[in-house]
């Protein structure tokens, strides 16, 4: 007896017998028992996932001679003998793909009124319709809506989006789903086990991985793998025969690089490139293990109990700071996308991971505590020479050298923010030693402040500390200042740009309030002025919500008049034009007068980009 292959041999023979797609299922069972049967239906989904197959199930369910129409067939009778040998003459497969001219559509649609020969329903099974050409489409569109009662259409397809709506309309379309790597294991090992094939879990979760979600394209690899294994499908051997590494290998990578052992992370590598892999698939795995990694940090519980090495990714989840995580990620995402570029696989390969390891953040150099277990670890060993909190981060600078005048490193106030490593690279372009880290209030704890004995010798230098505090503010960070209350009996027209601010209106009438200008209240009647140019705001319903507005803020009943006046106003708008305008040049002056822009741009040739600037607490 020849060979039969897996895909054909283990191809299910009812609906008990298919995995993954229950949703599908479901309906056509329905439909079946309660004989409430549509004249076409669709089968959507990528290759390998069962819509022939569906399909095939289906013409048995409709021609089965002993159970009739229902949703078991015998599987006994001749007409479930034969759909399943394919040699049921009521059972029309055509490939859509090779029969494309609208002449073999017609042809084929010829005998759609004649009476099934020997079955209960004549089935016309069209495979990849999506090929059929527009004529074909238009030749199959009237038969398709109003087939004989002996006729279902059964259509299937891998990209339903090129069949044209008119046909989608008249079917009953159904989207058969991937199989998910976990269902699959599963599939492939139940399979195995009744072959009487030695297989290793590993292997089979690289030939789940591998074949995308397609049942067919596992049982094609899984097959290879035996022949390429001697009847054993091994993990060692499937990795060699795939070009991939398993989860184990991938998440010794993550580990190296966390643990900044750069010796063993490219001994690993050395190991996985025996294997001649795709660099950029490698990435990829890589990418979706660091995702799973970063999802049990952030979620736990959201990563499939089941899934390859979830006990080391959750031990990498509690051992690897989340910004690591992060910032993991992004690196090989912008290797993956400029791996095409490169003139070796492996070498970007391995600058990606040395990007990983090189740009880990330092906790020494970090004014803010990284999260997770090492993120304790980093503040634990930090040095002891450190500021104390209480001290500005000027007065370090100022001290490193009294003989000679040093430029002092600007506040937060006087140039843009940017905390300890701004400071950091401030004073390098000043020419200065590096301050020492201030930590952040929040996190600096009483028992590690220097002990205050040593700190009386500074007392004399005391009372020039407060000076920096007390710098005025540039326009970069303007202070907060309090408006003061308006005094409601004596109210100036000076005052209604701060009225509006307070009235609690939106949307439009908030813009024909701010296009007004104060006149005059007199005996409850306020009168405003509005420029001819925005008469377009000036409508009932808006002006009723500016009035009901104003009668809320003033505690009392006012009846408003807005009249309509040529030239320019001094509106609350114009005022918050202007102010904007001068926040944004005072932010231009800025940052084209600080320091480590101008060494920027004399010594790397950079230039600012206009657009990027921005006033700090801009609404």
């Amino acid at each position: 007896m020849s060979y039969k292959v897996l895909a054909r041999k283990w191809r299910p023979q009812h609906f008990r017998d298919m995995i993954g797609q229950e949703s599908v299922l479901r309906a056509l069972v329905n439909a079946l028992d309660t004989n409430r049967l549509h004249h076409a239906y669709l089968f959507t989904g990528m290759r390998g996932v069962g819509k022939t197959t569906i399909a095939r199930i289906f013409a048995k369910c409709l021609n089965c001679e002993t159970n009739g129409i229902s949703a078991s067939p015998c599987g006994e009778c001749s007409s479930c003998k034969d759909i399943e040998a394919g040699r049921f003459f009521d059972l029309i497969e055509v490939d859509a793909a090779s029969r494309t001219k609208v002449e073999e559509t017609r042809e084929l649609l010829e005998n759609v009124p004649y009476a099934p020969s020997s079955g209960r329903y004549k089935v016309y099974l069209i495979d990849e319709v999506h090929m059929f050409s527009n004529h074909s489409f238009n030749a199959l569109l009237k038969t398709l809506e109003e087939p004989p009662e002996h006729v279902k259409f059964l259509l299937a397809t891998t990209d339903p989006q090129k069949v044209p709506v008119t046909v989608l309309s008249r079917c009953l379309q159904f989207n058969l789903k991937r199989m998910a790597p976990g269902v699959l294991v599963d599939y492939l090992s139940k399979i195995l086990s009744e072959e009487s094939i030695e297989h290793e879990k590993p292997a089979l979760d690289l030939i789940a991985r591998a074949s995308e979600g397609s049942v067919r394209d596992s049982l094609s690899l899984v097959e290879q793998a035996a022949a390429f294994g001697e009847g054993a499908v091994k993990e060692s051997d499937v990795e060699s025969m795939l070009g991939r590494a398993s989860v184990d290998r991938l998440l010794g990578l993550i580990e190296s690089i966390g643990a900044g052992d750069l010796a063993q992370l490219f001994e690993r590598v050395e190991t996985l490139s025996e294997y001649a892999p795709d660099f950029a698939e490698l990435m990829g795995e890589i990418l979706s293990l660091l995702h799973k990694i970063a999802m049990l940090q952030s979620v736990p519980g959201s990563v499939d109990e089941n899934s390859a090495g979830i006990e080391r990714m959750t031990s990498l989840a509690k051992s690897l700071a989340s910004d690591e995580v992060q910032l993991f990620y992004q690196i090989g995402t912008h290797a993956r996308r400029d791996l095409p570029f490169a003139p070796d696989p492996r070498e970007a390969f391995d600058m990606a991971l040395l990007r990983m390891s090189a740009f880990k953040p330092q906790g020494d150099l970090l004014s803010v505590q990284s999260s997770g277990d090492r993120g304790a670890a980093r503040s634990q060993s930090a040095p002891a020479t450190q500021v104390p909190a209480a001290a500005p981060a000027s007065t370090a600078s100022a001290s490193a050298s009294s003989d000679a005048p040093a430029p002092t490193i600007p506040v937060r106030g006087e140039v843009s923010a940017g905390g300890s490593l701004r400071a950091a690279a401030l004073a390098a372009a000043l020419g200065e030693t590096p301050p020492a880290a201030t930590p952040s209030p929040t996190t600096v704890q009483p028992t590690k402040q220097p002990p205050a004995a040593p700190a009386a010798p500074a007392a004399p230098a005391a009372p020039a500390a407060p000076a920096a505090p007390a710098a005025p503010a540039k326009a970069s960070e303007p202070a907060a200042v309090s408006s003061p209350a308006i005094d409601k009996s004596a109210i100036k027209p000076s005052d209604w740009h701060q009225i509006v601010s307070e009235l609690d209106i939106s949307g439009m009438p908030r813009q024909l309030a701010s296009h007004t200008q104060w006149m005059s209240l007199d005996n409850n009647r306020l009168q405003l002025q509005l420029e001819a140019s925005s008469e377009h705001l000036n409508t009932p319903r808006f002006a009723e919500r500016v009035n009901a507005a104003l009668n809320a803020w003033m505690g009392q009943e006012l009846k408003v008049e807005i009249t309509l006046v040529d030239g320019e106003l001094n509106t609350p708008a114009r005022i918050d034009e202007k102010i904007k305008v001068d926040e944004m040049n005072a932010a231009h002056v800025s940052i084209n007068e600080d320091p480590v822009v101008k060494q920027l741009i004399d010594r790397v040739d950079a230039a600012v980009d206009p657009a990027s600037i921005q006033p700090i607490g801009e609404h």
